[in-house]
């Protein structure tokens, strides 16, 4: 987002939570892109930028940012229960299978990294899912990572939905196969549309989450059944 700047603190551990080597197995999911190749709906760098781009601003990452914000407020203001509200709303809105299983096993095992090796307090977070019967998602649970650590939510917002896009463009390169090179183009071309996704959650209610991507949906029960796979999701 042009004009912010971060506080020096909070970079490094966004850098490193959000990096492909954190160990939440997000290389393992394409959130239906394969399914999407398979059927020839994204094909080079052209329709991929076009694919991301909607479901940043139609699909799952317009709902996951509204949740992650509501996650954010609520471990901020120290309010249970509406971080529980948020967290079982989140876990639930999920198109199928596949894309519940990408969501909560990167979730748990994003919080399961944190709270091993970073000195950042989760535990009553964590503790406060488990007692519900919530399995965290991973907007939720990198909001809630982001907010211990105090990190603004704008900054921890953009990281995660370029981490987001990224995977998806990481995905493309290995199964379209698309060059590296015009992965990257793909990547830089998608700046704009990661800040305006932030842009356009800021001051939405809860009530507001939800998304109009249904190819993503329709791709992923496809997905499930695609004969030759080399994503979860």
């Amino acid at each position: 987002m042009p004009g912010r700047r971060m506080r020096t603190e909070g970079l490094p551990r966004l850098l490193a939570w959000l990096s492909p080597s954190f160990p939440v197995g997000a290389f393992a999911y394409s959130h239906a892109l394969e399914a999407a190749i398979e059927e020839g709906f994204v094909r080079e760098r052209d329709s991929l930028r076009a694919w991301i781009s909607d479901v940043l601003a139609h699909g799952s990452a317009r709902t996951d940012a509204i949740f992650f914000r509501h996650a954010h407020a609520a471990v901020m203001a120290g309010d249970e229960s509406a971080f529980v509200e948020v967290a079982e709303l989140a876990a639930a809105m999920r198109g199928t299978a596949e894309l519940s299983l990408e969501a909560t096993q990167q979730g748990e095992s994003f919080l399961a990294a944190i709270g091993d090796a970073w000195p950042v307090d989760i535990a009553p977070w964590r503790a406060r899912l488990a007692l519900a019967g919530i399995r965290p998602s991973y907007p939720v649970s990198v909001a809630c990572a982001a907010a211990s650590a105090a990190i603004p939510v704008d900054d921890a917002l953009c990281a995660f939905l370029h981490a987001f896009a990224a995977n998806l463009v990481s995905a493309a390169v290995r199964a379209i196969p698309l060059g590296q090179t015009d992965g990257q183009r793909t990547l830089a071309a998608l700046e704009p549309d990661v800040d305006a996704a932030v842009a356009a959650s800021a001051g939405c209610a809860l009530d507001a989450a939800g998304g109009a991507a249904l190819a993503v949906d329709a791709l992923s029960f496809r997905h499930e059944i695609q004969y030759t796979r080399i994503f979860r999701s």
